[in-house]
């Protein structure tokens, strides 16, 4: 018996009809199907059992309890039988179909799959989970310590996997369909910008350290252009013309579990962009060309050679390098000083940066492109994260040029008499 297809439709509370549901010109909600080539109908003025009853109308199921008898539900999923597979199954034939992916996207389905399995909600059929399962599932999981990004990335895969039995016609509905914040804490620690004091505070110090000075340069890069830290990794001598002062940005640089370097694609397709330098940012690409010591025989990954930066084996750095390098700096100054800063991080580079253009009045679209951002979402997000303080300089700035200009106009205006005050002859009354 075939099911019927349509265009997607939304009630007025703006839910998603399924196929086969309509809304008559009554306000009735509609659902048809077709039994041995004959259509048949049935009707609610309920979509769901929580919706209230309009005023005057007799008591009736709502339209969605009546899909779920046995004859509907044959209809809205032909394929049920398959609803025997396990979770598992599921999880793996979804990815089974996930081929070119990036190796870091790779690991990140090694890692669901050996959580999967470690977990007996994994051996579940897939038709005897409802959504009260789904979500108690995953608040077990945080009650058990697993962090809620480790959830999220979980989530991320079997969700789509379920959606996969939902268009197979397996499933008449994904039962992870909801946010996580209806039912867990989000516990992960926020990576935010740091001030302008410190972050001029932690640059002073590394270009006056006797240690760490010999990264004063690449740290002043990464709060001063909003690179990944991949894309710095993955930067060659090509990649910067001191003549046009830009920055050719096009690849990451990474390295997989087993210690093997690789190049891939930026993050996204906006990733790909040239960047203009700045004075200071053009100094400081020249001390890393002018110091640059290559190993030897210059490494060659992927056809890519003469990066920038090497390790002391002479292999390229990457983010891990960076990492530890940026742990054992912080680490140092709080140990000297008794002003202390708080956790720095590459990324948190690259949000301070990108927090500082905005409050600096950088237009969001200019923003999102410097960033390589592929929603523009993500650039405004940033400027929801301004703080009071921040926007109240802002408005006590814009209000002062404000009276600067006034001030200007006015002058100009007297120069020319047109606000010179009227002088009014006296006239004798007499």
């Amino acid at each position: 018996m075939p099911r019927l297809r349509g265009p997607i439709r939304r009630d007025k509370k703006r839910r998603v009809l399924r196929p086969g549901e309509t809304i008559r010109a009554d306000g009735r909600y509609q659902f048809k199907y077709m039994v041995d080539g004959k259509p048949k109908f049935f009707y609610s003025w309920k979509l769901e059992p929580t919706d209230p009853l309009p005023a005057g109308r007799k008591p009736c199921k709502s339209l969605r309890e009546m899909e779920e008898s046995l004859e509907v539900r044959s209809i809205i999923c032909p394929n049920s039988d398959d609803d025997t597979m396990t979770v598992m199954e599921l999880v793996q034939r979804y990815l089974s179909l996930k081929t070119g992916v990036k190796p870091n996207t790779r690991i990140n389905y090694n890692f669901v799959v050996n959580a999967l399995m470690k977990d007996p909600f994994s051996k579940k059929p897939i038709g005897k989970v409802k959504m009260s399962d789904a979500k108690l599932w995953l608040v077990k999981m945080q009650s058990e310590g697993r962090g809620y990004s480790s959830i999220h990335s979980i989530r991320g895969v079997v969700r789509p996997a379920f959606q996969m039995a939902v268009d197979d016609e397996i499933l008449w509905r994904n039962p992870f369909n909801f946010e996580m914040r209806e039912v867990l804490i989000n516990d992960s620690v926020k990576r935010e910008a740091i001030s302008r004091k410190d972050m001029r505070i932690f640059l002073d110090f590394l270009k006056n350290d006797r240690h760490f000075k010999k990264y004063y340069e690449a740290v002043f890069i990464l709060f001063h252009t909003g690179l990944r830290i991949s894309e710095l990794c993955g930067l060659t001598v090509g990649d910067i013309d001191l003549e046009k002062r830009t920055i050719n940005v096009d690849k990451q640089l990474q390295r997989d579990t087993k210690g093997k370097r690789y190049i891939i694609s930026t993050k996204t397709k906006a990733g790909a962009r040239l960047l203009p330098m700045t004075d200071d940012v053009y100094d400081c690409f020249t001390a890393i060309l002018r110091r640059r010591k290559p190993p030897k025989v210059e490494p060659i990954i992927d056809g890519i050679g003469n990066f920038l930066f090497y390790d002391a084996n002479g292999n390229p750095t990457v983010a891990m390098h960076w990492e530890h390098y940026f742990n054992h700096m912080v680490k140092k100054y709080n140990d000297i000083y008794k002003y202390q800063l708080p956790k720095i991080t590459p990324h948190v580079c690259r949000h301070t940066y990108c927090t500082n253009m905005a409050l600096s009045g950088v237009s969001a679209k200019t923003l999102q492109y410097l960033m390589g951002h592929s929603d523009i979402s993500i650039t405004l997000n940033v400027y929801t994260h301004i703080k009071f303080d921040d926007a109240q300089k802002e408005v006590e700035l814009v209000q002062e040029q404000q009276q600067k200009e006034m001030e200007n106009v006015r002058k100009e205006l007297e120069q020319v008499g047109e606000i010179q005050p009227k002088i009014i002859p006296f006239r004798n009354k007499a």
